[in-house]
């Protein structure tokens, strides 16, 4: 496997994670009593992560796990689809 195909692949696993954690999320929310229209769960997965920091925070001090498995889950997936890129691009 080359470098480039890594990196995608690492890249697809990061972003699955990331809608994994928001649907997630979006249970967690929907289970405390907000709810999120499903067709439209792409257009507030932001809004979504800051009720549910605030609402975690709100009720344990701390805020929940899913929050950072998300922020983590999309960060990896930029970082390594650009890395993706660059290697492509450069090699």
């Amino acid at each position: 496997m080359s470098a480039v195909a890594a990196l995608w692949a690492l890249a697809v696993a990061s972003l699955i994670w990331a809608v994994v954690s928001a649907l997630r999320i979006t249970a967690a929310l929907e289970h405390r009593g907000i709810h999120t229209p499903w067709p439209l769960l792409r257009l507030f997965v932001l809004r979504n992560l800051g009720r549910y920091r605030d609402l975690t925070r709100q009720e344990t001090g701390e805020v929940g796990g899913l929050f950072y498995s998300y922020v983590i889950a999309i960060n990896a997936a930029w970082i390594l689809g650009l890395a993706g890129l660059l290697v492509r691009g450069g090699g």
